[in-house]
């Protein structure tokens, strides 16, 4: 079982994890709350391919929406300190999120992956081509790369393959420590990566508001909000 306090090791090379309960203290919905609905919706119905491709006009509004109520929120003190850690830390970091927003870039974190893709790019469903996006995309589906209309949310649905696994792998299989933040520990492939880093004799900590369905597989594990766990085990990493 994972222990609830203890130091952990000095590390050399960090790959982190973060997920809707990083967003959430900022004023992001979570993905999928307690009533099983997004925002109102069925995840089945703005979430999926097929969803897309029965009714596009929902799914496209629905994103429209989501991309539009970013401007409402702002990176909170646990973005921040991630930002700071990027900035500071000198050893290998990679900092993987599963969320859509964009409040780790607006922090400042450069070695940042989005394994789900992001609100703020398209996809072009003719071309392949993504780019950054702006706007309403419920109006406005010409793809400036080829010129058809065919745009998309650049945004990895259910039963569609995460950004980068291969990158994300070798990362997980290098690193000295693996850190979840804010995370269900219920969504795969992401709830797999701390049974991948322990495989590979990293130390595993989790950093979550309440203990997530994956507490057990982390050797440390700490909860409460966000934004007081995080800075605090930052100051702890570049304090050595």
């Amino acid at each position: 079982m994972a222990r609830q306090t203890g130091a952990m090791p000095r590390p050399a090379s960090i790959v982190i994890l973060t997920g809707a309960g990083i967003s959430a203290e900022s004023g992001v919905p979570t993905f999928r709350g307690p009533d099983g609905l997004w925002e109102g919706h069925r995840v089945e119905d703005v979430a999926t391919p097929e969803a897309f491709a029965r009714d596009p006009h929902t799914v496209l509004r629905f994103y429209d929406l989501r991309r539009a109520a970013l401007a409402t929120v702002e990176p909170n003190a646990a973005h921040r300190a991630l930002a700071r850690l990027d900035a500071e830390f000198e050893g290998e970091l990679l900092l993987v999120t599963q969320n859509v927003d964009d409040l780790h870039d607006r922090a400042g974190s450069r070695r940042l992956l989005h394994m789900h893709g992001e609100l703020k790019r398209s996809l072009c469903a003719a071309c392949g081509e993504s780019r950054p996006f702006e706007g309403d995309m419920l109006t406005n589906r010409s793809c400036r790369g080829c010129g058809a209309s065919a745009l998309r949310p650049d945004i990895v649905w259910f039963g569609e393959m995460p950004y980068e696994m291969d990158r994300i792998e070798r990362a997980l299989a290098g690193c000295d420590l693996f850190v979840s933040i804010g995370t269900s520990g219920a969504v795969y492939p992401a709830a797999g990566f701390v049974r991948t880093a322990r495989a590979c004799g990293a130390a595993t900590l989790e950093l979550n508001l309440e203990p997530s369905a994956g507490t057990a597989w982390f050797y440390a594990a700490r909860h409460g909000p966000a934004s007081v766990l995080v800075p605090a085990w930052v100051d702890e990493v570049l304090g050595g």
